[in-house]
């Protein structure tokens, strides 16, 4: 149990606040300024300390209006994928399945983070528990996964559309589809429940501060007291499982589609076969430029503020992104909103 209480030994400093561990013998005394935190030894913790964006008491109002802005509109941008796909019988195809499936997910996957953050900007508090950390880190490993496996499904469907055009919807059946989501899933699922079994073997923290604005496994680990060599190998590798590999293969797609393309005699052929893909290799350039960014980041090039500007890239923007792209740079997604929009009621 931790709780804020007033250390007789130091008294009381402007700006600065001491946090006491009740469940220790003796208690331990957390002293934490605003400016400056030092890290100490604790046992076992109930509760840890996000980084947050800044700490200039000018600049909250406006981080708050911020990053409200940015999640109301991911949200709403996403429902509107989700409700035109829905509506309009020229989009119930197996590509914008998927789309409204990957919107899905963003959702989830910025509700994650964000509305945490914000609270957090509001009451100027930064504490979150030990489960609160766990649930937050198990969602955002699941829906980071179930995003990244979607978007290799996503590329499969163009790499039969262009390299197959024939038997496209022999191939990409409702039956396949169908059961394409639903490995993603079960994998998102997977990959989750397997970071969280590593992160439940720590059970000593030498602090409480965590170096971002959520709950992820590589801070778990930089937190761990005891040895975790064995725990990072694991994490990157599961990284490089659920990572690279469908990394490699969205590349393998696109090296079959543009081997396909330029066999195409005419440019406007080419151009054609080629825009149906722009969109989708448009979002998996900045899905995986910032997952990489802050997954393996701190490994290579430990970086408070690169840490906090890729995780907020990665968990923000990308979610809020993607339905402006592939609503501006798809003319069945702008035709669809057309119709909708002159329905009448």
């Amino acid at each position: 149990m931790a709780m804020n209480c007033l250390n007789p030994k130091y008294g009381h400093t402007a700006g600065c606040s001491f946090t006491c561990f009740l469940f220790s013998n003796p208690p331990f005394f957390f002293y934490r300024c605003l400016s400056y935190r030092e890290p100490k030894n604790v046992t076992s913790v109930s509760e840890f300390f996000l980084v947050g964006f800044s700490d200039d008491q000018e600049l909250q109002p406006l981080l708050f209006g911020l990053f409200l802005s940015v999640y109301l509109v991911a949200i709403f941008g996403n429902l509107l994928i989700i409700l035109v796909v829905s509506c309009d019988s020229h989009l119930h195809t197996p590509m914008y399945f998927f789309l409204s499936n990957l919107s899905l997910v963003d959702i989830g996957f910025i509700s994650t983070t964000v509305p945490k953050m914000i609270v957090d900007i509001q009451t100027q508090n930064r504490v979150i528990s030990y489960v609160g950390c766990l649930t937050q880190m198990y969602f955002f490993v699941h829906f980071a996964c179930m995003d990244d496996m979607l978007l290799t499904v996503m590329a499969y469907d163009r790499f039969v559309a262009i390299c197959h055009p024939l038997h496209y919807s022999v191939i990409m059946s409702p039956r396949l589809c169908g059961f394409l989501v639903l490995a993603s899933f079960l994998i998102g699922l997977l990959d989750s429940q397997l970071h969280n079994l590593i992160v439940l073997q720590l059970t000593c923290f030498k602090d409480v501060d965590i170096s971002n604005i959520f709950c992820g496994p590589s801070q778990f680990l930089s937190l761990a007291c005891s040895d975790t060599l064995s725990n990072n190998i694991a994490i990157y590798i599961f990284g490089a499982i659920f990572g690279f590999l469908p990394f490699s293969g969205i590349s393998f797609s696109y090296y079959k589609i543009i081997s396909s393309i330029r066999r195409v005699p005419s440019t406007g052929g080419k151009y054609k076969a080629f825009s149906t893909c722009g969109t989708h290799l448009s979002v998996v350039c900045l899905f995986y430029g910032t997952g990489f960014g802050i997954y393996f980041g701190s490994a290579f090039s430990p970086s408070l503020w690169k840490d906090v500007v890729s995780s907020i890239m990665c968990t923000t923007v990308t979610p809020m992104l993607n339905p402006f792209i592939y609503s501006l740079r798809n003319r069945d997604i702008k035709n669809a909103l057309w119709r909708l929009y002159n329905r009448p009621i």
